[in-house]
């Protein structure tokens, strides 16, 4: 079960979390990103409780959203204390 966003959403959250529209591979667009298709893959596993390819991603895209997070903790407290808020995640 692959996660795919819309155009539009994709482009918005990099617009909200990039440093300009054509940064698609910064940490932090890229855990926004994430923490988008994990609580999207979320609702599928409600319905879909037997989905467990589609809970194995969700687990691997869980772990990389936790290194990415790691990594920006290390470079930037300041930087991660407002991407966690403003996702509204947990560190």
């Amino acid at each position: 079960m692959a996660i795919n966003l819309k155009k539009e959403e994709k482009a918005e959250i990099i617009k909200q979390h990039g440093k300009s529209a054509k940064d698609s591979g910064s940490a932090e667009v890229q855990i926004a990103l994430l923490t988008k298709k994990i609580s999207e893959l979320t609702e599928h596993l409600k319905v879909n409780k037997k989905d467990f390819q589609g809970r194995r991603g969700l687990l691997m895209m869980v772990g990389q959203r936790k290194r990415l997070l790691a990594y920006v903790k290390k470079q930037d407290l300041q930087k991660y204390r407002d991407l966690i808020k403003t996702l509204g995640i947990r560190g």
